[in-house]
């Protein structure tokens, strides 16, 4: 049955607290990600309990409300409701600082960030998955102008990825955000590409007398991301010494003048050298561990998901590949957490009793199993009833170590589902593909089977859409 995405906009932002209440509102695969004047409005109780809505994370003045994969409808009728001028209000004070909202700050930035990017990511990732296959299958010859532009088409969302940051950081930090691009603009420069690898070859390279460090900032995140951060910090400074006559011209020189040097010189090595840090920590870990890590991750990925952490492997995932050409840990590891995630959606889809929530449950397993979008399952079926999260947990850790034990590696970004399953494939060793179907079969059948072991408390069908009504169902019964 069709949603009807208007009065699902209007309840969720109802239950908002009105149109009054939201001072921004975006949204990613499968969630609208609202901000909020004032926190207390929210009637979460209610928000929870609208037909159509997965689950809700809230954080501060932060609301994230999970739809689903057909959340860009319900995100065109919410913007329908929203004033054409809404603008955020800016806080009477200033809160106190502590590690904690430090360390939500740079999470919230990260994720503000990274989720917008994500389609243009996963479209040019299986754009270049189908350039690898035409050649792997001699379809088209390698060299040819077709495969070449292909892997243009696939790679320009990553070698530009600097650009993209920009602008969504721009918007996340409220700069402005032509000024934030032009200044990203010159990182990857073909001009300063080129005087960066002259630097790499011991060439000294210096700006106004000060020594320029040797870096590659296509493929990168966090360069970007924080020069734009300092930007915002230092067009509001600009603004404020000049003259109110020379602004129109005077203003953007000096920003542009203060910001690229200072992203040139200082910001840009320091995000390479946090990026890289972030890595080598990351596979240093997974170097210890070896399969036990992507176990662990495969564990975890649900987790980290409900938080929103697991964004915070995406910088690190595209630099893995763009340096090494493949990712070996938390992309494997994704494989059985989200079809295990698919597994236990329809386990409960043959198990309920509830044409609602068998419904929700098949759409949530289709959706995980063959695109990989988890989320539906997450938090429409697993979160929802408990005992199935708990049986994927355990079936993403099984099949997590199975992969790490197998070496599988993803050369792409996009979420691994069946669609995806390409990514892992492995020219010079063709078991791989072998091992993944063996991977994404274990996924579902063994999350099913533990599902249907550990049993789930059924939704009334006169209740459907009140989660903390229940009835425990039996799998003997169900299976009579």
């Amino acid at each position: 049955m069709a949603k009807n995405y208007a009065a699902l906009a209007h309840s969720v932002v109802d239950a908002l607290g009105g149109a009054e209440n939201i001072t921004a509102v975006t949204h990613c695969m499968t969630r609208l990600r609202f901000v909020v004047k004032d926190e207390t409005r929210i009637d979460s109780p209610t928000l929870k309990n609208i037909s159509g809505v997965m689950g809700v994370v809230r954080n501060d003045k932060q609301c994230q409300v999970i739809i689903g994969n057909t959340v860009s409808q319900a995100f065109r009728e919410v913007v329908n409701l929203l004033p054409q001028n809404m603008q955020p209000v800016e806080e009477p004070s200033k809160q106190k600082l502590t590690l904690k909202r430090i360390g939500a700050g740079i999470l919230d930035a990260l994720i503000g960030t990274m989720s917008p990017l994500i389609p243009a990511i996963i479209g040019g990732s299986m754009v270049k998955l189908l350039a690898m296959v035409l050649e792997m299958s001699g379809a088209l010859p390698k060299g040819s102008s077709t495969l070449t532009i292909l892997t243009v088409i696939g790679d320009g969302a990553f070698f530009f990825l600097p650009l993209m940051v920009a602008a969504s950081a721009a918007v996340k930090f409220k700069t402005n955000m032509s000024l934030a691009i032009a200044i990203a603009g010159v990182l990857v420069h073909p001009s300063f590409i080129e005087l960066m690898a002259k630097a790499a070859q011991g060439e000294h390279v210096e700006f106004a007398l000060v020594p320029v460090t040797a870096v590659k900032y296509t493929y990168t995140v966090i360069p970007a991301l924080v020069m734009t951060w300092c930007l915002s910090y230092i067009e509001r400074w600009v603004d404020r010494i000049t003259p109110a006559v020379t602004k129109n011209f005077l203003k953007p020189m000096l920003i542009v003048l203060i910001a690229a040097p200072l992203a040139i010189v200082l910001i840009g090595p320091l995000g390479i050298w946090i990026g890289s840090a972030i890595s080598t920590l990351v596979y240093t870990i997974h170097g210890y561990l070896g399969w036990l890590s992507v176990a662990i991750m495969g564990a975890l990925w649900p987790l980290l998901v409900m938080t929103g952490m697991h964004r915070v492997f995406t910088p690190t995932i595209i630099q893995t590949i763009a340096e090494t050409g493949k990712e070996g840990m938390v992309m494997p590891s994704e494989i059985g957490a989200n079809l295990s995630l698919g597994g236990s959606s329809l386990a409960v889809a043959w198990k309920t009793k509830n044409p609602e929530l068998r419904q929700t449950a098949m759409a949530a397993a289709a959706s995980a199993i063959l695109a990989g979008i988890s989320e539906p399952a997450l938090y429409g079926v697993a979160l929802r009833l408990k005992r199935p999260l708990i049986a994927s947990l355990i079936s993403g850790f099984i099949c997590g170590a199975v992969a790490g034990i197998a070496g599988l590696a993803s050369h792409s970004m996009a979420a691994p589902g069946l669609f995806t399953s390409v990514q892992f494939f492995d020219p010079a060793n063709p078991m791989s593909i072998v091992w993944v179907f063996g991977v994404m079969a274990l996924a579902v059948v063994l999350s099913f089977v533990l599902t249907l072991l550990l049993g789930f408390e059924d939704i009334p069908v006169e209740t459907a859409s009140k989660p903390q009504a229940a009835q425990p169902v039996n799998v003997e019964e169900a299976r009579a």
